[in-house]
């Protein structure tokens, strides 16, 4: 998650929709006051590589008050600190910025199918071998966590809260949007390839899931095949 104050942008970083390769892009042009989160540890050394900034000033100082609501969400985190962390949601990074640097910047983030995004988590979930079947890992409720850290991320109250939602499926050409319309970057940026070679089947989900899945994944994702059109 990136909170430039250089060119007013909030990033929200989902999971699963090349979040990381953006972040890292970014984080290219972020100023000395801007806010940058933590990735792990092999996406930081990446970071380092590539001599971009790393993580700064995710020690938060709270701006705004806490309702009750976010201080029991905080709570049942294990949060007892003020901080800005990867994959925050909308909510929190909300309640620390305050509602005028919230309302004033240009706050983004990116989707993806559901269908799709699923299979990607499957495999970054179960990245050893022997991996559960596919349909036992759908099944088993393992695709909570993708919905929080997507629609989660990027809704307050289950409506959208960030002013655009990219399509994954058009990354570059959304990103370039942003970047050169809203954002004003004076360069295009260049994505690493970040968290890379976890999925190796790339056939179509269609060819993947079975009925059951998509039945269980269009349940879910709702909000999402609603909002965004997605089609299985």
């Amino acid at each position: 998650m990136i909170i430039s104050h250089k060119y007013k942008f909030i990033f929200l970083k989902t999971t699963k929709t090349a979040g990381t390769s953006i972040e890292l892009a970014l984080s290219r042009f972020c100023g000395e006051d801007d806010i940058i989160t933590a990735v792990s540890p092999p996406d930081e050394e990446l970071r380092r590589q590539l001599g971009t900034r790393g993580p700064q000033l995710h020690q938060a100082v709270p701006l705004a008050k806490y309702s009750v609501r976010d201080w029991k969400t905080l709570l049942l985190r294990g949060r007892r600190r003020f901080v800005y962390y990867n994959h925050m949601p909308a909510r929190e990074v909300k309640a620390l910025i305050g509602t005028k640097i919230w309302d004033e910047y240009y706050k983004f983030c990116f989707e993806r199918n559901p269908w799709d995004r699923a299979i990607s988590w499957y495999y970054w979930r179960c990245s050893t071998e022997p991996r559960p079947p596919i349909s036992q890992f759908i099944a088993s409720g393992a695709l909570r966590t993708l919905k929080n850290k997507g629609f989660g991320v990027y809704a307050i109250d289950g409506k959208i809260a960030v002013d655009r939602v990219c399509r994954f499926e058009n990354l570059e050409s959304e990103l370039s949007s942003v970047c050169n319309t809203r954002l004003q970057i004076p360069e295009k940026l260049a994505l690493p390839k970040a968290k890379a070679g976890y999925r190796r089947d790339r056939r179509h989900y269609r060819d993947v899931l079975t009925e059951a899945d998509r039945d269980r994944i269009a349940q879910l994702f709702a909000d999402e095949i609603e909002l965004f059109g997605y089609r299985y």
